[in-house]
């Protein structure tokens, strides 16, 4: 029997053909400056894929579960570990919310100790109790890594347990430590010489790994994702260098190493840079002498970026760390926290870690993310992506060892200012509203107002170490403090108020209004509408019995011609007079009469707020 195939009956349409027809319905503007999308990682996105795009990729024979493992460690699945971390303060408070959050889904446990608390055999079986090591992974930030593995070692014996059922980590990480403090522990020599003492130590545990490369500090610098890759790549490779030249065999080191790395907004590209990270960590690891290439999975841990989180409408949080952390899903990692709504401004709340918790058991047990292994494969898009941030973060990687390694690069400030000079474009984006920040400079919640202090986490900011270290911040930062300031004068003062002066064609002045609200809202001004005025001499009548701090007017290019040197000329004395937009043609002769203020869609937000409120908070 003859069975007809749908598509048999199309005609094959070749790329060349689909991009002229792109353009004619473009109307012959210009397709690169339309559609090609130019992206802060030094390569360009086109605005469609085909197959024909895939077919030379190198990685497209690689099944998952085999090595360079850019589609992932497992063959028929994509577990990870929902992971919660326990500031520790008291053992036993701590003891009782890791057997509690156990209990509701999550089973990988991060224990973070004061810097100068000292473990005992005592403590950590305290802190263990009811806890089983061979079915919950245990993570552990101290300043005492070798004792607290020696600790495990011993309770493992005594509670009789598997040690190769024990997975786990000692966040050991000096090098890591030295980027965002300019200076060693200890010395560099002592700091590094501890790894051996940890490999030596861990042996007894197969599954336990001591070393964990922190590359959320660049994420959090401000680094976008090449540089991500290129920097904790050299990272790892320092430790390489120094483990093997130590004596250490490849396979053996290789396997205890963890890679944590934060997960931002760019969700696709996310997704791209934890495959492309695990081919690079292969092809890296392979170039040491591995034998079995088991060896070369890369074992990725993954929390939300700090970075694009917001103190004001925080509430939208939620939001970003749920596409943000199925990025980290889809991308393949072994771990993952999501950051609760409200820690970046201050310690979670019973509330807040639950719905962190959930995010993730929703996507894992609603939503069926872990049951299929490398679910981006195939993706024109997707492996495109993976295959440009492989070449120019590998690219990247080797400039770094040009200059020695990455301690040598460290040390000469190259790393720092080639983030610096990331952010700062980040920054200036987000200033001028080419980057949105939902909440902070764009549509504010203006109903929301801060009456208590709250703490922006301060950087480390010594001169006196051996280099100059990370600057770790959030790209909302400025703004948020801007806004609080206004929040703060005004518990003692009235707030100052931005009028709409509206007039003219409906759809110019309520466009031109909703845009001046936005604008003003992000410092905190209260923001007063109106519904348009029928004369400009009842709006000047309105304006003079509202007495608002800034007036701002709202209509049309054509229609400023005639009314804003009226309006100008009888509030100049009253108020602060705006004018929302930038009509070219008249701005000569409205500077001519006295007017300077203008705000327009190319205005630096964080510029002109900062000008407003000096005028206003006195």
């Amino acid at each position: 029997m003859n069975k007809e195939k749908l598509f048999d009956e199309f005609l094959p349409v070749a790329t060349i053909e689909w991009k002229e027809k792109i353009i004619k319905d473009l109307k012959d503007a210009d397709y690169d400056k339309k559609l090609v999308w130019e992206t802060g990682e030094g390569f360009d996105v086109q605005p469609f894929y085909r197959s024909e795009d895939i077919r030379n990729l190198p990685h497209m024979n690689v099944f998952p579960g085999s090595f360079p493992y850019v589609r992932g460690n497992e063959i028929r699945h994509n577990k990870w570990l929902v992971r919660q971390d326990i500031k520790v303060q008291n053992i036993a408070d701590a003891n009782r919310k890791a057997v509690d959050i156990s209990l509701k889904g999550v089973d990988s446990l991060g224990y973070y100790f004061d810097q100068n608390f000292k473990p005992d055999v005592q403590s950590i079986e305290d802190l263990c109790e009811n806890i089983r090591a061979d079915l919950v992974e245990l993570n552990f930030n101290s300043t005492y890594p070798l004792e607290i593995v020696k600790i495990i070692i011993s309770l493992v014996k005594k509670y009789n347990r598997d040690p190769d059922k024990v997975r786990g980590c000692v966040e050991y990480d000096p090098i890591g430590d030295f980027s965002q403090n300019g200076h060693f522990s200890k010395s560099e020599d002592k700091d590094l010489d501890l790894l051996r003492e940890l490999h030596s130590a861990s042996a007894q545990l197969p599954k336990f790994q001591y070393l964990n490369i922190n590359a959320t500090i660049f994420n959090n610098a401000g680094a976008g994702i090449v540089n991500e890759l290129a920097f904790s790549m050299a990272m790892a490779a320092e430790y390489l260098t120094y483990l093997t030249d130590s004596g250490l065999d490849i396979d053996e080191v290789a396997p205890r190493i963890r890679f944590h790395f934060s997960v931002g907004s760019d969700y696709f590209m996310e997704i791209a840079k934890l495959r492309a990270a695990k081919y690079l960590w292969a092809k890296i690891v392979n170039a040491y002498g591995l034998v079995d290439a088991s060896n070369a999975a890369m074992y990725i841990h993954c929390t939300n970026s700090q970075w694009n989180k917001t103190v004001y409408d925080p509430y939208v949080n939620m939001l970003r760390t749920t596409t943000e952390s199925m990025s980290a899903i889809l991308g393949g990692i072994n771990s993952l926290i999501v950051l609760p709504f409200n820690s970046v401004y201050e310690t979670e709340t019973e509330f807040s870690a639950r719905i962190a918790r959930n995010q993730q058991l929703v996507l894992k047990e609603e939503s069926y993310l872990d049951k299929v292994a490398d679910i981006g494969a195939g993706s024109y898009y997707i492996e495109n992506l993976t295959d440009k941030l492989i070449h120019n973060a590998w690219a990247q990687f080797l400039k770094i060892d040009e200059e020695g390694g990455y301690l040598s690069a460290f040390k000469k400030g190259i790393i720092q200012k080639t983030i610096r000079d990331e952010a700062s474009k980040k920054d200036k984006d987000i200033a001028t509203r080419k980057k949105l920040l939902l909440g902070v400079n764009q549509y504010p919640n203006i109903g929301e107002h801060y009456n208590k202090e709250f703490k922006f986490k301060k950087n480390n900011t010594e001169k006196n170490g051996e280099a100059e270290p990370l600057i770790l911040y959030r790209g909302g930062e400025k703004l948020e403090e801007l806004r609080l300031r206004t929040d703060k004068f005004s518990e003692k003062n009235k707030r100052p108020a931005v009028w709409m002066f509206t007039y003219g064609k409906l759809a110019m002045q309520k466009a031109r209004a909703q845009f001046a609200g936005n604008f003003f809202g992000c410092a905190g001004f209260e923001i007063i509408d109106n519904p348009g005025f029928k004369t400009i001499e009842k709006g000047i009548r309105a304006a003079k019995v509202a007495r608002p701090e800034i007036v701002v007017i709202c209509s049309s290019d054509e229609e400023y011609a005639d009314i804003v040197e009226p309006i100008f000329n009888a509030l100049k004395e009253e108020t602060i007079i705006v004018l929302a937009g930038y009509p070219k043609d008249l701005i000569g002769r409205f500077k001519e009469i006295g007017m300077t203020n203008f705000i327009h869609v190319k205005s630096n937000l964080l510029e002109e707020l900062i000008r407003y409120q000096k005028l206003l908070l006195t």
